[in-house]
């Protein structure tokens, strides 16, 4: 027998908590979320610096792997995704980061009516709890905590102003009146915790008697007849579970999984559906198409004191300083990711606004890929730039018409002059901020990629082999007016009615910074047009 709900939410991630939390707390209406992954219980999801422990977990991670990539030496480039309540928001880096307000602005001419930055700047500030407070950009009283650190090495300050030593000017908010410059990253992090998207919107929500919400629980297919869509079958232990929507089924399953979603349905591109067997409802070639992230490579630095992240993995001293800091004062390392301080700058002066974020981090890594995060075996560092706004597009298929079978996705990064030259210049700021007096105390060498790769041939050559995805990808069911657009700006899928998607896959192009923030926003905004459009 069907399950009757008002509304359907597939995906408990960024934006799949918030619409279900925002669409539920009236009451009026019956809310179903479905979660493929556990409930948020893992002990390390909560912890800060659990991040690692998360990071190649199969029980919270949907752990994707990318078709090789050309211009990578046909290197396999690691995605991993939450498969948890939460979503991406549970095994993340915490970083709050909005992006650029010029990035919504381009939305909006690019035929996405209301998503300039003065329309989203209130739904940002609507899911805020800041503890800096209210003002112009910022709110207080949202369901998402955002706070400073509560603890730094001295090895933060250093990096901070060694950058401003290096002419990039201090910047003491990324999200407020301007962008560009180098500070300390907000976080969402609350009293030593991860404040997921779960944490902030279903936390008071799941005493709700009007929201369901089922673990475990994998869509599967959208409910279609007559053009309309009617509900979702979805897998469970017990088996195959169908839920009617009497008004609207909103699809929240990140940039692989709506696009997946969709495809088994029968939206997507004809041929390739066919291909799978899988009957044709209507034609879409923008359904997983148009695939871009952010890309990064780093300089990594012999640290010549013990006040790095990698200090916690050779000592054993160290390792109980920070469970004791942590355990008894929500302070140390345990309380962060290791991610203090970034810059956001121009690889060309010309620019209008920056293309480049600098990452700076209290650690530096041998190795991260689906076997795990290894850290170097010694006291290091590391500055890593993050091309903001790459050329390169790429697509999300169908491995094959089983449900529960990975997709197939390729990124076709460094398609472009430009996508090399920024993270060329953006390796050369990371080496001019080590080489300043504030950081000369703590470089011992640069170990990776050394200092006898300066030549551009040579650098080339370093971020093919070392470079990778930054882990922020957008795009897969992307809103506009061109004639493969998959959704309108009220997040209505093309050609069907009363189906909608909510998170990072309907992004016209990435944002200039980290996409959680961003996506809790859409899921904000998405809640706000299908409760107008149920009045």
């Amino acid at each position: 027998m069907d399950e009757a709900y008002d509304f359907i939410v597939t995906g408990a991630g960024s934006a799949g908590c918030a619409v279900a939390g925002r669409l539920s707390e009236d009451g009026q209406h019956r809310v179903l979320l479905l979660e493929a992954g556990p409930r948020d219980i893992y002990p390390w999801i909560h912890i800060p610096l659990g991040y690692h422990k998360t990071f190649n977990n199969p029980r919270v991670n949907w752990m994707f792997d990318s078709e090789p990539e050309p211009e990578l030496n046909d290197r396999i480039l690691y995605q991993p995704r939450g498969k948890v309540l939460g979503g991406t928001s549970s095994i993340n880096g915490m970083v709050y980061m909005r992006g650029n307000a010029a990035d919504y602005d381009e939305w909006r001419q690019r035929g996405c009516e209301g998503w300039d930055y003065e329309s989203v700047l209130p739904y940002f500030k609507r899911a805020e709890d800041n503890v800096r407070g209210a003002d112009a950009f910022h709110g207080t009283g949202g369901p998402l905590k955002v706070s400073d650190h509560r603890w730094q090495p001295t090895l933060a300050r250093a990096m901070h102003d060694a950058a401003v030593q290096a002419g990039i000017p201090a910047n003491p908010d990324f999200n407020g009146a301007r962008q560009e410059g180098v500070g300390y990253y907000q976080t969402t992090i609350d009293k030593a915790r991860r404040w997921s998207s779960a944490r902030a919107y279903l936390g008071n929500a799941r005493r709700r008697r009007n929201l369901t919400i089922a673990t475990g629980a994998h869509a599967t297919r959208i409910l279609i007849e007559k053009g309309r869509a009617v509900g979702v079958e979805y897998r469970t232990l017990a088996g195959l579970v169908r839920a009617t929507a009497r008004r609207e089924v909103i699809v929240s399953g990140g940039v692989y999984g709506s696009p997946q979603l969709l495809m088994l349905s029968g939206l997507g591109p004809a041929e390739h559906l066919r291909r799978h067997g899988i009957a044709v409802v209507r034609d879409m070639p923008g359904v997983g198409s148009h695939l871009h992230d952010h890309f990064n490579t780093y300089v990594a630095y012999r640290c010549a004191e013990p006040v790095t992240m990698n200090d916690l993995a050779i000592s054993l001293r160290h390792r109980l300083k920070a469970v004791l800091q942590y355990a008894f004062g929500q302070t140390g390392p345990l309380a962060s990711m290791g991610l203090f301080v970034g810059a956001l700058v121009r690889s060309d002066k010309r620019l209008e606004r920056p293309d480049l974020q600098i990452n700076m981090f209290a650690w530096a890594v041998k190795e991260r890929n689906r076997n795990g995060v290894v850290p170097q075996p010694f006291s290091a560092f590391g500055l890593s730039p993050v091309h903001l706004r790459p050329d390169g597009r790429g697509t999300v298929r169908l491995r094959s018409p089983d449900p529960l079978a990975a997709p197939e996705i390729r990124f076709n990064f460094l398609k472009s002059a430009y996508d090399f030259q920024a993270l060329i210049e953006g390796m050369r700021i990371c080496r001019e901020i080590a080489r300043q007096p504030a950081l000369r105390p703590f470089v011992v060498e640069e170990i990776l990629p050394g200092p006898h790769v300066v030549g551009e041939a040579d650098l080339r050559a370093d971020i093919r082999a070392r470079g990778v995805s930054n882990l922020h990808p957008v795009g897969t069911c992307r809103m506009g007016r061109e004639v493969d657009a998959v959704v309108d700006p009220q997040l209505r899928l093309l050609g069907i009615a009363g189906l909608r998607v909510a998170d990072a896959s309907i992004m016209p192009t990435i944002v200039a910074g980290n996409t959680n923030a961003p996506s809790i926003m859409i899921g904000e905004k998405c809640a706000d047009m299908v409760r107008a459009a149920a009045r």
